[in-house]
């Protein structure tokens, strides 16, 4: 299969998924490459926290009308931290904006962008097994029924969270294991969330409740690997009472808890390097710390800054070094400074060393007072900037 005039996207998940309809939307070709079976993602409950500017990004491909309706919007961020006094407040409408971000299930959002994808274009079931480089070209080796095929393409874009990235030469990336892990559900309280999300800080890590649904909560909760095993390990009502005990009383009782699943955490960013006719994106590119909710959000701003080079540049200059030089121009402020807040929080919040735990309150409380800062942090959080 020779389509040297198509960018080839590996890895159809939202962030795949954003780059080829926004190159669909604009005449630019493009294949897909899913290894997963159609449709398979649809059912995907995990919660995903969007930021105002991904909305804005939805927006433009017409999308968020259709999944608006299922996503639970974020007016408030209560940030506080445990045994220690001092909390701040963001608001939508000091900033104004109809929302600070959203909740939304992962499987509402790929079915919507998945079902507005030229299928011609998208090939399921397709495993990408080796990525090559040229000077003129890529070459995407994958398998799909058991026939392995190759496409050539001036544009390699890896989207696929990097599990192609192993089969990549000469691709270095800096990584920091934090030692961490998160666990994740879903819980039930005893009162409305009334549209306000949760970020607490502990000394053994942060943990968030995300609105996500009338009384429903998302929960991520964060820590060292052990005390995660023994949380893992309680039964439900235990666990309830120890989140009750660490979290409070904002939001009464908590009721009932869906299945617990846990993942590791760390920081990984790929070293700067352009490489021609590659482009690396999302999660490929960058991973970060769930605190604050930024890595989901970056991603989809790759993909819309890598959408906008392709619409813009002549065919020729498609996966050259000066494009792919630009793009990274483009990003590294926003990758950057988004890798660097998620870790400065987890530095200043997550420790208990003596008289920290009071410089902390003060900064939460001065934060209260001073609209300028909390302008850049909803600056922040919505667009990267």
């Amino acid at each position: 299969m020779n389509q040297a005039d198509s960018i080839v996207i590996i890895g159809g998940g939202p962030v795949g998924a954003v780059l080829a309809l926004s190159l669909q939307q604009k005449g630019v070709p493009f294949t897909l490459l899913e290894a997963r079976a159609k449709g398979a993602s649809h059912s995907d409950t995990r919660a995903l926290a969007l930021s105002h500017g991904s909305r804005l990004i939805l927006e433009k491909l017409n999308i968020w009308s259709e999944i608006e309706a299922q996503a639970t919007a974020i007016k408030t961020i209560h940030i506080s931290q445990r045994g220690g006094f001092g909390r701040t407040k963001l608001q939508a409408a000091e900033h104004q904006l109809p929302a600070l971000g959203y909740v939304l299930p992962y499987g509402v959002l790929t079915k919507a962008l998945d079902s507005r994808l030229d299928l011609n274009h998208v090939l399921y079931e397709a495993v990408a097994t080796e990525v090559r480089h040229e000077s003129t070209e890529a070459e995407v080796f994958f398998k799909q029924a058991d026939s392995e095929v190759c496409i050539n393409s001036p544009l390699a874009v890896i989207a696929d969270g990097g599990r192609s990235l192993d089969n990549i030469p000469n691709i270095e990336r800096e990584t920091k294991d934090y030692g961490h892990d998160a666990l994740v559900s879903k819980v039930k309280t005893e009162l409305p969330h009334a549209n306000i999300a949760y970020e607490r800080f502990t000394p053994t890590g942060p943990m968030a409740l995300l609105p996500n649904g009338e009384r429903d909560f998302s929960l991520v909760w964060t820590g060292e690997k052990a005390k995660i095993d023994t949380l893992m390990a309680l039964s439900d009502a235990d666990f309830l009472n120890a989140l009750h005990t660490a979290f409070g009383d904002r939001v009464g009782q908590f009721l009932s808890i869906q299945k617990r699943n846990r993942f590791p955490l760390k920081l990984s960013t790929l070293k700067a390097s352009v490489t021609p006719h590659l482009a690396i994106i999302g999660n490929a590119a960058q991973t970060m710390h769930p605190v604050a909710g930024q890595g989901f959000n970056v991603g989809l701003r790759d993909a819309e800054t890598l959408a906008k080079l392709l619409i813009h540049a002549p065919k020729a200059q498609w996966g050259s070094e000066p494009m792919l030089q630009e793009y990274q121009k483009l990003r590294a402020r926003d990758a950057k400074g988004s890798l660097k807040f998620t870790d400065s929080l987890l530095e200043i919040f997550s420790n208990d060393l003596i008289g920290v735990s009071g410089a902390r309150g003060f900064g939460l409380g001065a934060l209260s007072l001073l609209r300028p800062a909390r302008e850049f942090l909803v600056g922040k959080m919505s667009y990267g900037k």
